[in-house]
């Protein structure tokens, strides 16, 4: 039988090279040298790249391309966010939101981006943002998928309805339970509503992730008490910590004791490195901290690691462009993770690390998984997150949904060539290394 679609001559993230792709009726059916076979659509990959989708397990899509209503972040911290936030709430439209959400799903695909996971916030009485997203996820279903948290952004305790909000919006089929220990007013009611929150996970069957220590304050400890009741309630493998960039501030001695119960709790770690590193330190003055949890330590330890990109022109953040590459590329140089290896690592923190916090199925490069890839336009992972690579084609089942040119400089120098492709400048040697 011919194959809906055959890519040919491709590299995969597994270093193979020179790998065809053949797939029929929405799914993978073929990963081998030299396919044969008529296909209703043949692409030559040309050496180039060809990756599971990007995944972005860390999103406020209720907050995307709100920048500059109802005034911009003057101060660009977190606090002047938050409030910044309290004041567009009221402001909400349904519609707007929606409306919104879709032009960054628009934008999202285009970049091989087809999985997000959104916080969406339930201290606003009206769930206006829930009843939303709700709409948007099943619009976008058959091009992207998207999975909503419920996100009591002002404290489940400090906020005087968030606890019968979060209920309400997890009825109404928000999929995972959140929270903000570190927000609410004292450290007990942070502990407290750990513990309520992973409660409320459990009785439901429900996966966990709470932003959790976003601050500076290295005895911010909420990520101690979120691995104790993952392994009182037996949740592991189902509870993510976003951002804990207090522990870039703790002692190591202490620090070493974190990331074994983390590791021991098979808590999943959650950094978001654009906003983390400007919206953390904000205090310092010299030496200044830059507020990313230690991501190399965790994944030494075995630690799943997934990268989030958390905003994109909002209150919080002013930059972001739906690309996870850039994301990775940021985390390359936070975290000191230049080697081979640690680069290689920082392109699985946004494709299958994320896959298995997501819980996403039929995700990877192999017969009987979705036909869902994108081709790059570079020869292998650590060359795609250097250029931030272009996206040449996007594939949702089967179905190529987005294409971009490739990228191509024309050159008017005596004795030069007359194009230059960035793509082509990638070492020789880096590739068997």
């Amino acid at each position: 039988m011919p194959f809906d679609l055959l890519i040919k001559n491709a590299n995969l993230p597994d270093d193979r090279i020179g790998m065809d792709i053949a797939v029929t009726g929405g799914k993978i059916v073929a990963v081998e040298s030299d396919i044969t076979g008529q296909a209703g659509r043949v692409i030559d990959a040309g050496g180039r790249l060809v990756t599971p989708p990007f995944i972005d397990i860390h999103f406020h899509m209720d907050a995307t391309l709100s920048l500059g209503t109802p005034r911009l972040n003057q101060s660009g911290t977190l606090l002047e966010g938050i409030q910044l936030w309290g004041e567009l709430k009221p402001l909400l439209d349904k519609q707007a939101i929606i409306e919104r959400a879709l032009r960054y799903c628009d934008l999202a695909v285009a970049q091989g981006l087809l999985a997000v996971r959104s916080h969406v916030d339930v201290c606003d009485d009206r769930l206006v943002g829930v009843e939303a997203l709700l709409e948007v996820r099943d619009l976008v279903r058959d091009y992207l998928d998207l999975q909503l948290v419920a996100f009591p952004q002002d404290g489940f305790y400090r906020s005087p309805t968030a606890a019968g909000n979060l209920v309400r919006a997890l009825d109404m089929g928000v999929e995972v339970v959140g929270g903000i220990p570190h927000f609410e007013r004292t450290m007990e009611d942070g502990r407290l509503s750990v513990r309520a929150l992973c409660e409320i996970a459990a009785e439901r069957g429900l996966m966990v992730d709470l932003h959790c220590d976003e601050t500076d304050d290295p005895l911010s400890r909420h990520i101690e008490t979120l691995a104790f009741e993952t392994q009182r309630l037996g949740l592991q493998g189902r509870v993510a910590g976003s951002h804990l960039t207090s522990m870039h501030s703790m002692d190591n001695y202490y620090a070493s004791k974190l990331l074994a119960l983390i590791a021991e709790a098979e808590i999943h770690c959650v950094p978001n490195p654009l906003a983390n590193i400007v919206l953390q330190g904000r205090h310092d003055v010299y030496p200044k901290r830059r507020g990313m949890m230690r991501v190399p330590e965790l994944m030494a330890l075995g630690v799943n690691v997934a990268f989030g990109q958390d905003s994109c022109m909002d209150p919080w953040y002013s930059f972001g462009s739906a690309d996870m590459l850039e994301v990775a590329h940021m985390a390359v140089h936070t975290g000191h993770m230049t080697s081979r290896d640690a680069v290689k690592s920082c392109f699985r923190a946004i494709t299958e690390n994320p896959a298995r916090v997501f819980g996403l199925g039929g995700y990877g490069l192999a017969p009987g998984c979705n036909a869902d890839f994108v081709l790059l336009e570079a020869r292998d992972t650590i060359e795609a997150i250097r250029l931030k690579a272009n996206r040449l084609s996007v594939v949702r089942r089967g179905k190529v949904i987005a294409e971009t040119a490739p990228r191509m400089a024309m050159l008017s120098l005596e004795g030069r060539p007359s194009t230059v492709e960035p793509w082509r400048y990638a070492p020789v040697e880096a590739r068997s290394s």
